[in-house]
């Protein structure tokens, strides 16, 4: 963002509200994994038609962007990234029921959206009552737990096109598969989701829910500071029980450690750098690698310079 860095300020000053814009904004602050350093910018969205005047602005002057929900899966370099973070949060998380269905801002938790739907006696996203993230985020990556995952419930996606274009994609059409979408592959922005439910009985709904947060709290070190799971599942294998089996259980560097409850989370013991949980997660990779022949590939994204 160097370049031109005061014309691009000053052309944001004109869409967003100056509170609202945030130079060298440290990413610690807004990833789950509590690491990360500043980003040279970082915009906190209110509204769609922001994002159709910025995007397009961004791609012609040639400055890189990066769309943030709730860091759930990103690593950010402790050297920060030198574009611009647009974080696509609670200005964007409304939620309401449609009959049968239910349509979220790109913004809105998965959680919350869980709880809305108990509450509206709708049945099919318990699954997603404890993924940390956002349902924009978590229709990029279909996102999944416990057997169910997004493309199951899907019913439309509303997405922002780098020329400024509001696209409704439908589920069908998002090209889902294992922590993947169409999104991943185009330069989408999420707006909004429509999720397509069933009726069910609300205490059934909601003792599901604590079941499975049972199990999380059982399985899941969610005690410290993390990304969730950190590799994606290896056709074939169980990405934690082959980073057990290569004698890794506990691998530390600096504040980075493998989780020793459950294998598949590099988690911050409370002082990690991102440089810390980066070669953690590179020796697992190499490491399994050398003793099974299997390459284990991220869910957590890199961004920024490590």
């Amino acid at each position: 963002m160097k370049k031109n860095g005061s014309a691009i300020y000053e052309f944001m000053r004109v869409h967003v509200p100056e509170e609202d814009i945030l130079l060298n904004e440290p990413m610690y602050k807004h990833t789950t994994f509590r690491v990360g350093g500043e980003a040279r910018c970082l915009i906190r969205i209110s509204e769609y038609r922001q994002l159709v005047k910025i995007i397009p602005y961004l791609k012609e002057v040639e400055v890189p962007y990066f769309i943030l929900g709730n860091g759930s899966n990103l690593l950010v370099g402790d050297k920060g990234y030198e574009g611009v973070i647009l974080q696509i949060g609670s200005r964007m998380n409304d939620i309401k029921a449609e009959g049968d269905c239910i349509r979220a801002g790109a913004g809105a938790l998965l959680s919350q959206i869980a709880r809305f739907a108990q509450e509206s006696g709708l049945t099919g996203f318990e699954f997603a009552s404890g993924i940390p993230g956002t349902i924009g985020g978590g229709v990029v990556m279909n996102a999944g737990a416990y057997g169910g995952e997004m493309k199951q419930v899907v019913k439309e996606v509303t997405v922002l096109s780098e020329q400024g274009e509001v696209l409704i994609i439908s589920g069908d059409d998002m090209e889902f598969g294992y922590r993947t979408s169409i999104i991943k592959r185009r330069p989408f922005v999420v707006l909004e989701v429509l999720i397509q439910l069933q009726p069910g009985d609300k205490e059934e709904i909601s003792q599901c829910m604590e079941e499975l947060a049972g199990k999380r709290r059982e399985k899941q070190p969610l005690e410290f500071a993390s990304a969730g799971s950190t590799f994606k599942r290896p056709e074939g294998y169980f990405a934690g029980k082959l980073i057990m089996d290569a004698g890794l259980r506990g691998y530390s560097i600096g504040g980075a450690k493998v989780s020793e409850k459950h294998c598949g989370f590099v988690v911050n013991t409370g002082n990690a750098t991102a440089a810390d949980v980066a070669e953690v997660i590179w020796e697992v990779q190499e490491k399994v690698k050398d003793k099974f022949g299997v390459a284990l590939e991220t869910e957590v994204i890199f961004l920024g310079d490590f």
